[in-house]
């Protein structure tokens, strides 16, 4: 098979990179406004999006982030959260 064959197998010439859909830790933490040491600690903590590590690169899948980040919404009217507790301090 030639070259040319296999580009166009492969998806040839126009197609997105492999890794388009992939973000780096460093590259979340900018878009969440988080250093990357605190990925860090929720992948330690397993908390967060999961990520996938390969070799010494920690990648995080755009639809697992979104998925992530739509999972952390909470109902105004769940009785977890802040809406339910006593205020704290002085009265």
């Amino acid at each position: 098979m030639s070259d040319l064959e296999l580009d166009s197998t492969m998806g040839g010439v126009g197609t997105q990179p492999m890794l388009s859909e992939w973000m780096s830790r460093a590259e979340l933490a900018a878009e969440l406004d988080l250093t990357p040491e605190t990925l860090c600690r929720w992948t330690a903590r397993r908390i967060g999006p999961a990520p996938t590590q390969v070799g010494r690169k920690v990648l995080y899948r755009r639809e697992t982030v979104r998925a992530w980040l739509l999972a952390q919404e909470q109902d105004r009217n769940a009785s977890s959260g802040c809406a339910g507790r006593k205020p704290r301090g002085r009265r």
